[in-house]
């Protein structure tokens, strides 16, 4: 029985990826407004049934690695160098992750999504979906209670840190600005506003 549970379980990763590769094959190819699920669907030779049974959207086609995403954003938490603060560990993942598109095929993908809006969006969201399991992260790590206002501003504002690291000329510097700000709190200013 176990047996066959497990080749079932290959059989649907395999399907699934075969799908995301198809997907992001044709999207590179012909632009992801150019290419419907059925054409995705014929080039993985499954029935759209079956597509959709694995991915919700034509989007989500390229946004198959969620849990692993989330995995990786919790762990650089739980598992960061002795001495490191969580904003500190946060951002050094976010600029890998970030540095490590630099590959020809990431470059490629990472054009894909700026240069379409419907991806650009669905992106976002789907990064921002993993606030909570971030800010849980958090509190645990900090002895926190789990809807602790802190450790949810403190993910929503790692997350959103993002874009921003992403669109930098230098990664490297807006990530230590980045995290001395989260490390440190807002410098404030001598200023009495506005007059």
């Amino acid at each position: 029985m176990t047996e066959t549970i497990g080749r079932r379980e290959r059989k649907k990763a395999q399907t699934r990826q075969a799908l995301a590769d198809a997907a992001l094959s044709l999207f590179l190819e012909r632009g992801f407004d150019q290419v419907g699920v059925k054409d995705v669907a014929e080039a993985a030779d499954v029935s759209l049934t079956t597509l959709f049974k694995h991915f919700p959207s034509k989007e989500a086609l390229l946004f198959d690695q969620d849990a692993d995403i989330e995995a990786a954003l919790i762990a650089a938490v739980h598992d960061r160098p002795a001495g490191w603060s969580i904003p500190r560990a946060l951002g050094e993942h976010i600029l890998r992750s970030t540095t490590s598109s630099q590959t020809p095929e990431m470059a490629a993908f990472m054009r894909l999504i700026q240069d379409t809006p419907a991806l650009q969006e669905y992106g976002r969201r789907m990064w921002m979906r993993h606030e909570t399991a971030l800010a849980h992260a958090i509190a645990q790590e900090t002895s926190a209670p789990a809807d602790d206002v802190t450790c949810a501003a403190l993910a929503r504002f790692t997350l959103d840190s993002r874009d921003l690291i992403h669109r930098s000329p230098d990664p490297r510097q807006a990530t230590d600005q980045i995290i001395t700000l989260l490390e440190s709190g807002w410098p404030g200013t001598t200023t009495s506003g506005p007059r």
